[in-house]
């Protein structure tokens, strides 16, 4: 896993909330798909810090995120 700061990142990635978070709320996520990494980063702050990591990756801690 990675952390990339804003100016590195794939110039227009295509962010999606998570369906646990609100627009109240204090929890938002966000994840993105750019070529070999998904990105994640708290939607409050999108020019913040986000974490890179690789699909194989993150394909084994969805069902972790999920409770399944």
């Amino acid at each position: 896993m990675t952390r990339k700061p804003y100016g590195e990142a794939s110039p227009t990635p295509e962010w999606i909330k998570s369906s646990y978070s609100t627009d109240e709320g204090p929890d938002c996520v966000e994840v993105a798909a750019v070529p070999d990494q998904i990105l994640v980063r708290d939607s409050k702050t999108p020019h913040g810090p986000r974490l890179a990591v690789a699909p194989t990756t993150w394909a084994k801690f969805l069902p972790y995120a999920s409770g399944n």
